[in-house]
């Protein structure tokens, strides 16, 4: 079976928005919004080789001190007709050395009854 990997300009704007809220210092320390954008079952594989699950992101976004990362080469592509890839590097500049850090990042979001909820997340250190 061959799956159509095209995606239309406003999903791929509304999962790009999403991944954008999900960087948001205020959004990642509102649980409520993120409890509305991770799925029950979501999984997250960290670029420090932690695996983390739903209860425990919430609770350290919740407290945590982030500052969001620029974001490049963002990709959306459709696995089914409510399953979508996305990927992206993530670029920090360390304040101190001004080397660049980046993480290649994808996610992999669901839509049920219209919202988009984010299952998986992996983040890897770019070489």
């Amino acid at each position: 079976m061959m799956v159509d990997t095209r995606v239309d300009a406003a999903t791929a704007a509304e999962l790009e928005r999403l991944e954008l809220m999900l960087m948001d210092p205020v959004v990642r320390r509102d649980r409520e919004q993120v409890s509305l954008l991770l799925a029950q079952d979501f999984v997250e594989f960290g670029s420090s080789g932690r695996v983390w699950t739903r209860q425990p992101t919430l609770e350290l976004l919740a407290t945590e001190t982030y500052t969001p990362p620029v974001v490049e080469d963002f990709v959306c592509r459709m696995l089914g007709a409510s399953v979508a890839l996305v990927t992206y590097r993530a670029v920090r500049t360390n304040d101190l050395s001004g080397e660049r850090v980046a993480t290649l990042r994808s996610s992999l979001w669901t839509r049920e009854s219209g919202i988009w909820q984010m299952r998986f997340h992996q983040g890897t250190r770019s070489i």
